[in-house]
């Protein structure tokens, strides 16, 4: 006869087991995106990346694409937590300039972006993936779309350009940029685009257009 609780604590080992089998693959999915695209991203070479049988990719995530989904989806998640850690003190254009650059610098040696731009390109041949993937991107374009929020607000250039428009610029580029940068291994021009930015953005700052920092009013003096 089995000691009480042994049923209950071999359900919690195999709810362990499968999620650290399911996390696993998904990592091997990022990674497989990164190094092979879309294209070569089957089961085969996930699963073969993961150390396991490629039947788990099936039976945990139901096909392939669902695995390759899963994946842009811990992507999407960890980017844009570490985006919104990043902007959290920023308080002027040239600031969000600044941190948009190191972060596009960061995305490129670790290739994060590279997941989402495969998965577009994936979306041209999958029937359905289309869909999936631009649900995926909306939670990056009201990110932009709040940063940009903050930091010009109800300033003189806040009202002339709606915020929703620009964010899906902003998102467009930034995607646009790291495609580009992929393709020709040469990330100085669009770092010096990041340089450039960092101007107009100080010129906006100087003419009183963007919104600025708050200071901090003097104390009042006391009277004598």
């Amino acid at each position: 006869m089995a000691k009480p609780g042994t049923s209950s604590r071999l359900v919690t080992e195999g709810a362990g087991r499968s999620a650290a089998t399911k996390q696993v693959l998904v990592e091997a999915a990022i990674e497989t995106l990164k190094a092979e695209g879309f294209a070569g991203a089957s089961a085969r070479a996930i699963a073969g990346r993961a150390g396991c049988n490629q039947a788990l990719v099936f039976y945990h995530f139901g096909s392939v694409v669902g695995l390759l989904l899963a994946a842009l989806d811990a992507v999407s998640a960890s980017r844009l937590e570490h985006y919104s850690a990043s902007v959290e003190d920023v308080r002027s254009p040239a600031e969000l300039v600044e941190v948009a650059a190191a972060i596009f610098r960061e995305d490129l040696d670790a290739g994060h972006v590279t997941v989402l731009v495969e998965m577009i390109a994936g979306a041209s041949s999958t029937p359905g993936l289309g869909a999936e993937v631009a649900a995926r991107i909306s939670p990056w374009k009201q990110f932009a779309k709040q940063v940009i929020d903050s930091v010009l607000g109800d300033s003189a250039l806040g009202t002339v350009i709606p915020s929703g428009e620009l964010a899906h610029g902003v998102v467009a580029l930034y995607l646009g940029l790291d495609l580009l940068t992929h393709l020709g291994e040469d990330r100085a021009p669009a770092l010096a685009l990041f340089d450039h930015a960092k101007q107009l953005a100080a010129l906006v700052e100087v003419l009183g257009i963007g919104r600025l920092p708050a200071t901090t009013a003097p104390a009042p003096k006391e009277a004598s």
